[in-house]
């Protein structure tokens, strides 16, 4: 009898321990029967012959397992993709990407991408229900803490599947940097010294163990009322600034109070739309923290900025309370130079805290957490969205793991040596996932509200808009291939319980949010998904990968202060700003910790690498190079246009920003 061949060849990934020395034993699941179990002997990737005897139909999916030999114990496993070419000419592709860690049977789907409505294989719908049954078990939700996004379950790392752990690589790389970060200030003697700052001298000398080409630009420029304003368009917070048609009530300041350069009245600057405001409301009556024994300050500020005929965006009035009184008075330009430094020194203080908690914490860890968990428990390998996201998951639940034990916890850096450590920490969060909207998350709606369309030399909006559009013509383009009617998106199962379970576990079901609780049409999916990328991918780097280049000069962004802003104009010097700025160790640890967060790894994959190749079908995978040469293109276009500033823009740059929130 003549027999029909499958040519089976499977590959291992380039990881370090994926091989294995067990025995691996393969099974081919068709539409009309299956193969033998059958061992792989060897080095299987050069390909492998099972024979049937008679054709089993167009291939459904394969069963994989691995058992231990009495020479070598039981190992770990990391297949990346089994391919097979059929007797009848047809090549079937079955992505796996998995850690096999164990000598049970595993099932992988073909990777065509098919919807739950579209399964109409008994076999695939079985092995799709089991897949999840399996995750919902592997990917648990916890409550970290009331009023805040939920996270995964996790006990340590190592509690972690192993497919969404740290790699070799980037797990000796963190803890390599963590590491050594504070060791060469150790060995200065400086973590521990819990005495003030004499001189600005002996900051510099810190300053000098870590820097780059910004962080020394900042240290130049960090007094100057320029750079002040500068910072709200491309600094690490460029999420804050609004324009200010009135003034708020308790902001009193008046025509004859400020210097608009020959510009004419306040309120006809206003009514120009060149005048700004900045507001850290979501501050007022926080906890500060005692650090050192010693009770910290942290203010709530209201800055109003002006934007001036040479394109500058210049602070003009400065008031630090949310309260107008007598001991609160609002300073200006005009006033001493430490009056007027000093002020500013309060509210980037008060800038580090409601940016790490709200805009960066929240708004891209926090949030990337409850994407990622939602998709791993409720959407199977073989979905498109699976194939969409799962590259915008990478290393996120292993680095908010860390977060959470090594920042914000009890005994954390963030705890103990910021101002708005301790309680502060789930004041701040919670406040500010109350007032979180769906349009301050999309970047086009976002520029829009705070009505920022046109502020000169807004590389953070020009940019992001610009990477925006390209994510979403990429979304649009797949989605719309696999979803051909708004009637296809409401009946896929798998991706409602998706969002539902992102408004209810990330959002804490709050309806005033704007987030949909469900999925009606096409669009409102697409624009959904292209949010979620943009968010764990240039979102994150632009409010991550510059904290050491503004925050490793401590004057430019102080974790702490420990002294009460001044009451009274024509009191404070140089010595008041000294013994205001945090103690010794307590700035070594907010250099050391911003420099660890801000140091990109080796096994880093920027934005439109889907290195996993989950999808086969041919207009996605043409879809996905269309994506990456206009990614390239604007990434050509920002170097371009940072050649002449004297303050590169990189953040958003394609090149230069990682596929998900890794670090």
């Amino acid at each position: 009898m003549k027999l029909v061949n499958y040519q089976v060849s499977v590959s291992t990934g380039d990881l370090a321990y994926a091989d294995t020395f067990n025995n691996v034993f393969i099974k081919l699941v068709g539409t009309d029967g299956e193969s033998k179990r059958t061992w792989l002997k060897g080095t299987f990737t050069n390909g492998v012959l099972i024979s049937c005897p008679v054709s089993i139909g167009k291939l459904v999916l394969i069963e994989l397992d691995k058992q231990c030999i009495s020479v070598f114990p039981e190992d770990t496993w990391f297949p990346t993709k089994v391919e097979v070419k059929s007797p009848e000419g047809d090549t079937y592709n079955f992505p796996i990407y998995r850690w096999i860690t164990d000598s049970e049977v595993q099932r992988f789907r073909e990777g065509t991408a098919l919807r739950v409505f579209e399964d109409n294989n008994y076999l695939g719908r079985y092995s799709r229900q089991k897949e999840l049954q399996q995750r919902e078990k592997d990917y648990r939700w916890d409550v970290y803490a009331k009023g805040i996004p939920h996270c995964m379950e996790a006990t340590d790392p190592c509690s972690l599947p192993c497919e969404i752990r740290f790699s070799f690589t980037k797990n000796t790389e963190f803890l390599y940097t963590a590491a050594t970060g504070l060791t060469e200030l150790q060995l200065k003697g400086l973590a521990d010294c819990k005495k003030n700052w004499t001189n600005i001298e002996d900051i510099d000398r810190v300053f000098c163990c870590k820097r780059t080409r910004i962080s020394d630009y900042v240290h130049k420029h960090w007094k100057e009322d320029a750079f002040f304003g500068y910072q709200y368009l491309n600094g690490v917070n460029p999420m804050l600034i609004r324009r200010c048609s009135a003034l708020p009530d308790n902001f009193p300041v008046a025509d004859d109070m400020v210097f608009l350069h020959d510009q004419g009245s306040l309120r006809k600057e206003m009514e120009r739309g060149k005048i700004f405001l900045c507001d850290y409301k979501l501050l007022d009556g926080v906890k500060a923290n005692t650090i050192n024994l010693k009770k910290q300050f942290l203010m709530a500020p209201l800055i109003l900025l002006h934007e001036t005929p040479d394109d500058k965006l210049m602070p003009i009035a400065i008031q630090l309370k949310q309260t107008p009184a007598d001991d609160n008075p609002i300073f200006f330009p005009t006033d001493s130079e430490y009056d007027w430094l000093m002020a500013k020194i309060f509210v980037r203080s008060a800038d580090f805290s409601a940016h790490q908690l709200n805009v960066h914490l929240l708004r891209t860890h926090l949030l990337a957490e409850v994407f990622a968990v939602s998709l791993l428990r409720n959407v199977p390998m073989v979905h498109p969205l699976y194939k969409l996201l799962i590259p915008h998951t990478r290393y996120t639940l292993q680095i908010n793991y860390l977060a959470r034990r090594l920042l914000i916890s009890e005994t954390g850096v963030f705890t103990q040596f910021a101002a708005s450590g301790g309680e502060g920490i789930m004041t701040i969060l919670k406040r500010s996932l109350s007032s979180m909207t769906y349009s301050s998350l999309c970047i086009p709606d976002d520029i829009v509200e705070r009505g920022v369309e046109a502020l000169p030399n807004f590389y953070y909006r020009d940019d992001g808009l610009k990477l925006w559009d390209i994510i979403h013509r990429f979304v649009e383009g797949v989605l719309s291939f696999y979803y051909k009617n708004d009637a296809e998106v409401e009946k896929d199962s798998e991706l409602q319980k998706w969002i539902s379970d992102i408004f209810e576990h990330g959002f804490l079901s709050q309806t005033g949010t704007g987030i949909p609780e469900s999925f009606t049409t096409v669009v409102e999916l697409v624009k959904f998904v292209t949010m979620v990328i943009f968010t764990c991918s240039g979102q994150h780097s632009a409010v991550n990968t510059g904290q050491y280049d503004y925050g490793g000069w401590m004057p430019n962004t102080p974790i702490s202060l420990q002294l009460p802003p001044p009451t009274t104009k024509g009191k404070t010097s140089k010595a008041t700003m000294l013994q205001t700025f945090p103690d010794v160790n307590t700035t070594v640890q907010g250099m050391a910790t911003m420099w660890l967060l801000s140091k990109q790894s080796s096994d880093f994959v920027p934005l439109g690498q889907y290195p996993e190749g989950h999808f086969s079908e041919k207009i996605p995978c043409k879809l996905i190079k269309d994506f990456q040469g206009e990614l390239e293109g604007l990434s050509a276009d920002i170097k371009a246009r940072n050649e002449s500033l004297e303050v590169p823009y990189t953040y958003m740059d394609p090149r230069e920003l990682e596929n998900s929130v890794a670090i």
